[in-house]
């Protein structure tokens, strides 16, 4: 059951005092979580904050960098509403069954109601490296600055791409060494979402046999996020069918940007069909279907050709999970079966969008896989090719220069911009408008690794200058930005030599 809320429109304009936090998952039994405070780091300072993010909350500008912004989001100062806790959860990683994991370094302060004009009523507040709590294994609870600074980053990134995604309000810091492969620093991020209950925190109960915990929590996430379901004839079976939908909708935007997660697991999976839990992902640039951006994932498991199928896979292990509440193995299949055409349809429509094309024709597939067998023979960056292609000119080849010279093979080029040419004369496409429209789905930037380790090693050296910039110009990933246009080029050489690992 929620708990009781003021029925009263959300405040704007709040300090971090007066912020109206409470938490309906305190209202859950014992059983799903543990009630503590986070941990106290000494003497912690700010590294970045999200204006915007602070807007979801009602959070005055001002607010970002006072003494007690800094202090409640490293978890020093716990607001008096708050009920912080960590919640249990298991799942699969990596395919195999890894039994309890839960909020091994993440405390969720609670819930605030949302200021903007989502169709969310309320948002969760989480503390990521808040220190020890039940579920941290043999991990410390702590988060380092490296990590912290990808996923605030990224968080906000990922919302400027408008792609669904937990949201990032702030980076604090701290001069205290946690051991990572070397000593590092520590920080703490805050994340904004609706809920971060995952498919993992339905395993949890289903593979421990408590099938009344099992209700109680798909009972709270429908009530609570899917209350149009309760009127279904099976709302169990109608959860599933619509976290199915949104995962595989999830599934064709990440393909759509050239985005990597880096670890799908089921415990990393939002039951609101969000990007959830950065940690070793990356954003493709020679495009290589066979990519692992993960250095921890040796047998690419979660390549990004592998993540449709892994989402899919994710999705039956959640169905798993609900059949003894959805009471059947038809009902469930029923429910799961739609993914590949949720997802199949989405991807088109958006390939067709990154191309310009406003009809679909018989023959589009075939474009669009030469176009990628092309991009990958050539290692082809993704994200400037698909930016440089709004530019194409229908009676101009010409100018198709910059475009050309990122194939190392340009008579394949010629060939396949030819046919390209020709189909877009079939729908009497007008080069202005298709321009515009392609620039608003085309990003120009986005987060690439070697972006993230300039502004962390500054950071690292308490400039943190770079992260703020970088935040500013992924706000605006669709706008030109001529001043900033060197974030867009090409990454050095340099960059092929950087990993990223579960330890990231």
């Amino acid at each position: 059951m929620d708990a009781p809320h003021s029925s009263a429109s959300p405040k704007r304009g709040h300090q971090t005092g007066t912020l109206p936090i409470s938490n309906s998952f305190a209202a859950l039994p014992p059983e799903f979580f543990t009630p503590l405070r986070p941990t106290p780091l000494p003497a912690p300072y700010l590294v970045a904050a999200s204006a915007s993010a602070a807007q979801l909350i009602g959070l005055e500008p001002s607010e970002l960098g006072t003494a007690e912004f800094v202090e409640t989001f490293t978890g020093n100062r716990t607001p008096a509403t708050a009920v912080p806790l960590a919640a249990v959860y298991s799942g699969h990683q990596f395919g195999v069954w890894a039994g309890q994991l839960g909020d091994g370094r993440a405390i969720l302060l609670g819930e605030v109601p949302d200021c903007s004009d989502s169709e969310n009523q309320w948002l969760e507040l989480q503390l990521k490296g808040a220190g020890l709590t039940p579920y941290s294994r043999m991990g410390d609870g702590r988060a380092v600055l490296r990590s912290s600074i990808r996923e605030f980053l990224c968080s906000e990134a990922m919302h400027g791409l408008g792609i669904p995604t937990s949201r990032a309000l702030c980076v604090t810091g701290s001069d205290k060494y946690v051991m990572r492969e070397t000593p590092e620093t520590t920080a703490v991020v805050t994340r904004i979402a609706p809920t971060f209950v995952r498919f993992g925190s339905f395993e949890h109960w289903f593979y421990n046999d408590k099938m009344d915990a099992l209700r109680t929590l798909a009972d709270y996430v429908i009530n609570r996020f899917y209350p149009q379901l309760q009127a279904a004839e099976n709302p169990y079976q109608a959860l599933l069918e619509e976290v199915t939908r949104r995962t595989a909708h999830l599934m064709a935007d990440w393909q759509s940007v050239g985005f990597m997660h880096g670890v799908m697991n089921t415990d990393n999976m939002s039951i609101l069909g969000l990007t959830l839990d950065y940690g070793p992902f990356g954003f493709m640039e020679a495009f290589d279907p066979q990519h692992i951006c993960n250095h921890t994932d040796r047998q690419g498991r979660y390549s990004y050709r592998m993540q449709p199928q892994m989402g899919e896979w994710n999705c039956y292990a959640l169905g798993q999970a609900l059949l003894p509440l959805i009471g059947s193995v038809e009902a469930t299949k029923a429910a799961l079966q739609p993914f590949q055409e949720h997802y199949l349809a989405k991807l088109d429509r958006l390939l067709h969008a990154k191309l310009g094309l406003v009809s679909v024709q018989t023959a589009d597939g075939a474009l669009f896989d030469k176009l990628f067998d092309l991009m990958q023979a050539n290692h082809v960056d993704f994200t400037l090719f698909f930016r440089l292609l709004s530019d194409i000119q229908i009676d101009d080849a010409s100018q198709d220069g910059p475009l050309r010279d990122l194939f190392i093979d340009r008579a394949a080029f010629d060939a396949w911009a030819t046919h390209y040419r020709s189909r877009l004369r079939q729908e009497n496409s007008v080069d202005a408008v298709r321009r515009l429209a392609m620039q608003t789905i085309n990003p120009k930037y986005v987060l690439r690794n070697y972006l993230a380790q300039i502004a962390i090693e500054k950071a690292q050296n308490k400039d943190f200058s770079e992260v703020a910039k970088l935040l500013a110009i992924l706000e605006r990933p669709f706008d030109e930005q001529p001043e900033n246009s060197s974030y867009a080029a090409l990454p050095p050489d340099w960059a092929n030599t950087l990993e990223v690992s579960c330890s990231s």
